[in-house]
């Protein structure tokens, strides 16, 4: 039973520490649309979703007027695109009408974003998703809502290095179409290893094949109530600071938890899974920068960073899995730097480097997520930054992603705006050595011996 004391506590949370639903996320299945006509497709597609989904965004606006909890965002993931359009498409602009015919069904249902426009690649590339790829950045230039993923590794099968290096062009030719925008084409495309079916966060929600026909996901958050907490015990031993936040975290995923039953019931659609991920905003106090400082670093990027953010990350999973007999998705804390206000400041005065963040996404929730860099970068350099990440996450048996921005126009130390969650991005110094000779080389990294536990 919850008490008094617990009503005015999450009361509190919501008012005063950003608490709330980051996001609803609709996953809808179009493995049934799937037709040889693209205009059938693409007809298929448009009813389905806006059947399913056409209740979602009323019902989270009731869910948050009736029980005060603010719900950011309602989202749509969908089955991978290149699968639902492989009998169809026969070049990427057949793909692109795809896209637009998403952006269309998202805008008629009032989605903030649609995820799954997605290719899964980790050990080899159809036609179909060779040709969905290279369709991205048109897709992404002329769409306003759909977002756009791709699986290029996995622990099981290694690295798809063809893939990889494809994938440097693609984000740097998204940058150029969206250049009048400060690039932010590419702030809807995000690259994976290990990508999970059931993500609810943007942009690297897709709907697994594995997946019911449709499930609600529920993306939870509250930075700035795990940051209130630990200020309450300064100077406090480990073992305090890990009770402190995954007792917050458990109290987050309640809240989490009631929002996923009442949508589930409402929509009439099964529960999937709640995502405990922090995730941060550019609002004051809503960062997880500013959680690792109260934990007692000077500054984000400080000696001691990795630590604080391993602590953090392990805590919030183990506090949210005693909340939900159903945790999924990412679950633990993203690292965007242009939607945390304080990790701008840190790379602002020197303190957080792009070397520091890839050694934090050794055991944060993702990656590299919403690094801008010059505008000028070499595709290869691009390349390579993916593959270092796809290797942190190959090893290490976890999700990682990438998504970076290459901003058209602008060098180091500039600003890149993007607006709304989105937030801003100062540009990032990129190491200027070349590793061009080793991206080109072509063919798959081969997956790690601890892989084989068949």
């Amino acid at each position: 039973m919850i008490n008094i004391y617990e009503v005015l506590e999450t009361n509190d949370m919501i008012l005063r520490e950003n608490l709330d639903v980051r996001t609803i996320t609709l996953g809808i299945s179009l493995l049934d649309c799937a037709d040889s006509s693209l205009e059938r497709l693409n007809d298929n597609i448009y009813n389905k979703i806006t059947t399913i989904a056409k209740d979602l965004v009323s019902v989270g606006d009731d869910i948050e007027l009736e029980f005060g909890v603010p719900v950011v965002n309602k989202r749509i993931s969908v089955t991978p695109i290149s699968i639902v359009g492989a009998s169809a498409c026969k070049t990427p602009e057949d793909f692109v009408t795809i896209a637009k015919t998403l952006d269309r069904a998202a805008k008629k249902v009032g989605v903030n974003f649609l995820g799954g426009y997605s290719a899964l690649v980790p050990k080899g590339m159809t036609k179909a998703d060779e040709l969905l790829i290279r369709s991205i950045p048109k897709a992404l230039s002329s769409t306003e809502r759909v977002c756009s993923s791709v699986n290029l590794a996995s622990t099981k099968t290694g690295i798809n290095m063809d893939a990889v290096s494809l994938m440097g062009s693609i984000i740097k030719e998204t940058a150029e179409l969206t250049k009048g925008s400060d690039s932010i084409g590419c702030a809807k495309l995000v690259v994976f290893c290990n990508a999970p079916d059931d993500n609810p966060f943007m942009a690297g929600a897709f709907h697994g094949v594995t997946e019911a026909d449709a499930v609600v996901n529920i993306g939870v958050s509250g930075p700035g109530v795990v940051r209130n907490a630990v200020s309450q015990v300064k100077g406090a031993d480990f073992e305090t600071l890990c009770e402190t936040v995954k007792k917050t975290a458990f109290k987050i995923t309640r809240v989490g938890q009631l929002v996923a039953k009442e949508a589930s019931e409402r929509l009439n659609v099964p529960f999937g899974i709640i995502d405990l991920s922090l995730a941060p905003t550019p609002a004051v106090g809503d960062s997880i920068a500013e959680i690792l400082e109260e934990m007692g670093l000077e500054r984000t990027g400080a000696p001691g960073t990795t630590a604080a953010l391993a602590i953090l990350n392990d805590q919030v999973k183990k506090g949210g899995v005693m909340a939900s007999s159903y945790v999924g998705g990412l679950s633990g804390a993203f690292i965007p730097v242009s939607e945390d206000g304080r990790m701008i400041e840190a790379v602002t005065c020197g303190s957080l480097t792009i070397e520091k963040l890839e050694a934090m996404t050794c055991v944060c929730s993702v990656g590299l997520d919403m690094i801008a860099i010059p505008g000028n970068t070499e595709v290869t350099t691009i390349s390579g930054i993916i593959a270092d990440e796809m290797a942190i996450g190959m090893v290490n048996q976890k999700t990682t992603a990438v998504r970076i921005i290459p901003v058209i126009g602008k060098g180091v130390g500039e600003t890149a705006e993007f607006g709304g969650l989105l937030g801003s991005a100062p540009v990032m110094k990129v190491n200027s050595f070349s590793c061009k000779d080793f991206v080109s080389r072509g063919g798959r990294i081969p997956a790690p011996i601890h892989s084989f536990k068949n």
